[in-house]
């Protein structure tokens, strides 16, 4: 017998984007969508009491659009990011958002909610896009709010088994580019017009400084650096292509130090910064011992999708909680 279509929702409002997404029981994407939230001019970001103003803002329009979806088969469970990562004390105003919305929709059509944090999402985009078996990981999540190496175990009906291992040891690989980025008098977020630029940069004309120990990553040192230079009137473009030249190659110091690194099925590099196709290659190639995968570049970034295919491999796999 031929199971009847449903669909799963997955609902993210995260320090700068909302996102909602739409798959179905085979993990189908049938309509995504995403928000960036306003950031006045010169600004690095907003403040949590503005973000969540702003997602309240944003999800009824897109939500409406999401709804007709709906014609096409009947919804089955939502997911939410309730929280940034998967800890007890994990907190963040704005992912009371996307639980409240989450639960709202859950609870009127009297479904299943499932509870995942931002991280996991993320992480699920990654092993999702890139089309990854089950298995043990080591992955990088790198973005305005994380830099992070994770030990993570891919598991039956959307189980994700997540262990730290290394990352930031101060400023964020994401707040890296955008504090060089604005400072180069690009808008916030700056990943995007930093990367263009970069391209019109010599690659290894200016080097910054790769402060790593062990498997811990300092960029504080690079960005004051880089800020330093800056004021001298080094090259604006070579400067922007050291910053990504400093993120891959610390990266690439820090992941040889990681002992789960030559016992994993392979590395994942996912979040909003793993979107830059100049790290990427320059990971590609000072990266051996493993192979390395990206979340796929549309979703590298904040987005609900990874939360939607959580839902349905939890919902498929029959762990269905009214």
């Amino acid at each position: 017998m031929v199971k009847s279509k449903q669909l799963y929702l997955g609902v993210d409002c995260s320090a700068y984007t909302t996102s909602l997404a739409l798959v179905d029981q085979e993990e189908r994407l049938l309509w995504e969508r995403r928000k960036l939230l306003p950031v006045p001019e010169g600004g690095l970001g907003l403040r949590q009491s503005e973000a969540v103003f702003a997602h309240i803002r944003s999800l009824p329009g897109l939500w409406e659009e999401g709804a007709a979806v709906l014609k096409q088969a009947p919804l089955a469970a939502v997911a939410a990011a309730v929280r940034p990562r998967p800890c007890p004390d994990s907190y963040m105003p704005v992912f009371k958002v996307s639980q409240t919305a989450g639960e709202l929709i859950a609870r009127t059509l009297a479904l299943p909610f499932y509870e995942y944090s931002h991280q996991e999402g993320h992480l699920s985009a990654g092993l999702w896009s890139a089309a990854l078996p089950l298995g043990r990981y080591l992955a990088v999540h790198l973005s305005g709010g994380t830099t992070e190496l994770l030990a993570v175990e891919q598991q039956e009906g959307g189980r994700l088994e997540i262990a730290a291992r290394g990352g930031g040891a101060d400023l964020h690989a994401g707040q890296f580019v955008d504090r060089i980025g604005l400072a180069l008098g690009f808008s916030f977020p700056a990943g995007p017009a930093l990367e263009r630029f970069a391209r019109r940069g010599k690659t290894g004309a200016i080097r910054l400084p790769v402060a790593v120990q062990g498997s811990l990553i300092s960029f504080s040192g690079p960005a004051s650096q880089a800020q330093r230079l800056l004021e001298q009137g080094c090259n604006h473009s070579d400067l922007a292509r050291a910053v990504e030249l400093c993120i891959a190659d610390s990266l690439a110091a820090a992941l040889a130090a990681v002992e789960d690194f030559r016992g994993c099925e392979g590395i994942l590099i996912v979040g909003g910064v793993a979107a830059n196709s100049f790290i990427r290659e320059r990971l590609l190639q000072s990266v051996s011992g493993a192979p390395l995968h990206f979340a796929s570049p549309e979703f590298a970034g904040d987005n609900a999708a990874g939360l939607a295919v959580l839902a349905a491999r939890r919902g498929e796999a029959g762990a269905i909680e009214i």
